[in-house]
């Protein structure tokens, strides 16, 4: 009995493993399909640039309406291929359980359909190709946008249509390669009610009234644009030819109702459009335009067609805003980031650029101040987020980015290096990054290699230390006036856990001493005449650093 009951317990113990066994493969296979899915959702949401691809030119032809949020499109997409493929992605948001996103109803070449599936956020398009060939492709889609084109009712009850992408939420109303480093030249058809106006990237090269009410704008850009300042602006507009820089038009848009108020603040653009050409090097665009709007941001850069937050036209903070976003239409739309993990290219140098324009204009004073007050700013946030200004960690949500790292750290780390290098060689290396990169797109070892060459110095220990890692001087100074001796006694300990190594600026008695730090500890001595009231450190505001000063006994 014992015998029969073992072979018994062993025969139901197979039994068991087989089935545990099998519902392992079961949970195996699912657990592996929900990875693949969470992959590739993942991977579209990352916006990985598309490596067989890189598109020449859009072609978007957009009808509008003002009876629903539904838009018809159609987009002829020239792309050259990097390699030979037998299909190929674009991004487009495809419509949701909401009802929100887009519905593609066909893809053809030359008038022939090409098949094509929708997935999540991108088109797969079954489509053969060779290496180094050129292939123009038509989408035609409709549906009511999920995000980038914002339609809304203004501050005066008025409906309003404004594109809005930045990061990559251009892909929510436009089939694209939604990511800065692939650009490519524009045109924007819109077809809308008669009673609007229409704004976007370039030159306005047609607008003809159609029946049934409806009016057809047409406008051109020539030059290379990343997705996410490609756009268009629809609304009841009135429009100021604020004057020419050079060859170059600036324009006011501006919902009738600000009229009076928005002409004038807006025309501050004719002081600042001149100043950065001298400074940096020419404007890569036909035109400016400076748009009230929809923006949920306070301004958004986009290419010749500035838009700014509703309220701006009466903001006390308008020349410093728009000072911001036009350096952007040097640095972030002509010369680009490769990638979102280098976007202080793009808002750090907007920052600084804003911080020279006022210093030239109301003196070097106002530069201290504003260097101050972003000082405390970047401090601050390495308190809530310890990451270096060059952050990869960000994958999918790149709006996190929009930080102080990015906008004042970066800003201050040009400030650093217009300190370090002087005046003509800083300059020289900014003008010359831009020439080589204006077009293109650019990371921050293609910055340094630039600035070395202009100053012939070798930089790479200050942006590893200032942009690759986390973190900022956390000093503590003390010091002792020896009155037998005639001196005083400076002890500086770099409190932090990475040392860096940098120029540190004292005042003692209203001479300015300059102290290269480098180790853990550093103690200096300087002769006086008599006790300091105080050690004043940094009185020029030259070092992102945290000081805690105190006098010894």
């Amino acid at each position: 009995m014992k015998s029969v009951e073992v072979r018994g317990q062993k025969s139901e113990v197979r039994i068991i493993l087989s089935r545990m066994i099998n519902k392992i493969s079961e949970i195996h296979k699912s657990v592996k399909s929900a990875v693949l899915m969470l992959f590739c959702c993942l991977s579209a949401k990352a916006q990985v640039p598309f490596s067989s691809i890189d598109v020449q030119h859009y072609n978007f032809i957009i009808q509008l309406n003002d009876s629903n949020d539904t838009i018809k499109g159609q987009a002829t997409i020239k792309i050259k291929f990097l390699k030979d493929v037998n299909a190929f992605q674009l991004n487009l948001v495809k419509t949701k359980s909401d009802g929100k996103g887009m519905l593609v109803s066909a893809v053809t070449e030359a008038g022939k359909n090409i098949a094509f599936a929708q997935d999540s956020d991108v088109v797969n398009i079954n489509a053969i190709a060779k290496n180094n060939s050129l292939h123009s492709y038509t989408i035609t889609y409709h549906g009511v946008p999920a995000d980038g084109l914002i339609i809304s009712k203004n501050k005066f009850g008025h409906r309003t249509f404004f594109g809005d992408n930045w990061p990559n939420r251009a892909h929510n109303w436009l089939p694209c390669a939604d990511y800065p480093a692939d650009k490519a030249t524009v045109d924007f058809i819109v077809t809308a009610p008669d009673h609007y106006q229409v704004v976007a990237n370039g030159l306005k090269t047609a607008e003809t009234l159609l029946p049934n009410h409806l009016k057809l704008t047409h406008w051109k850009e020539t030059a290379q644009l990343p997705t996410k300042v490609m756009v268009i602006g629809v609304a009841d507009f009135t429009i100021d030819h604020t004057g020419n820089i050079g060859n170059i038009p600036v324009y006011t848009y501006v919902f009738p109702e600000s009229e009076a108020v928005g002409f004038k603040s807006y025309a501050v653009a004719k002081e600042i459009l001149p100043f950065y050409i001298k400074k940096i090097g020419p404007y890569a665009y036909e035109k400016l335009a400076n748009v009230q709007s929809k923006t949920i941001f306070g301004g958004m850069e986009n290419a010749s067609a500035i838009f700014y937050f509703e309220n701006s036209v009466s903001s006390k903070g308008i020349e410093e805003l728009m000072a911001h976003e036009i350096a952007h239409q040097w640095f972030g739309d002509a010369a680009s980031e490769k990638s979102f993990a280098h976007l202080w290219l793009s808002e750090g140098f907007a920052t600084f650029m804003t911080n020279v324009y006022l210093e030239n204009k109301y003196g070097a004073d106002t530069l201290k101040k504003r260097l101050a007050t972003d000082r405390k700013k970047v401090l601050k946030f390495e308190k809530n987020r310890f990451t270096p200004v060059v952050d990869t960690t960000v994958k999918t949500d790149f709006m996190p980015l929009l930080n102080a790292n990015s906008y004042e750290k970066g800003s201050w780390v040009l400030h650093m290096l217009r300190r370090k290098l002087g005046e003509e060689a800083f300059w020289h290396g900014i003008r010359s990054y831009y020439a080589q990169y204006d077009g293109g797109d650019a990371n921050t070892d293609d910055l340094r290699h630039v600035m070395e060459q202009a100053s012939e110095q070798n930089l790479e220990p200050f942006f590893k230390q200032w942009l690759f890692t986390a973190g900022n001087p956390q000093l503590g100074i003390t010091w002792k006036y020896d009155a037998t001796m005639g001196i005083i006694d400076v002890h500086i300990e770099q409190k932090q856990n990475t040392l860096f190594a940098f120029p540190l600026e004292v005042s003692v008695g209203g001479k300015l001493h300059t102290i290269n730090i480098e180790d853990k500890n550093t103690a200096v001595q300087f002769p006086v005449t008599g006790k300091p009231s105080a050690l004043i450190v940094d009185p020029n505001v030259n070092l992102l650093a945290h000081f805690e000063v105190t006098e010894g006994l």
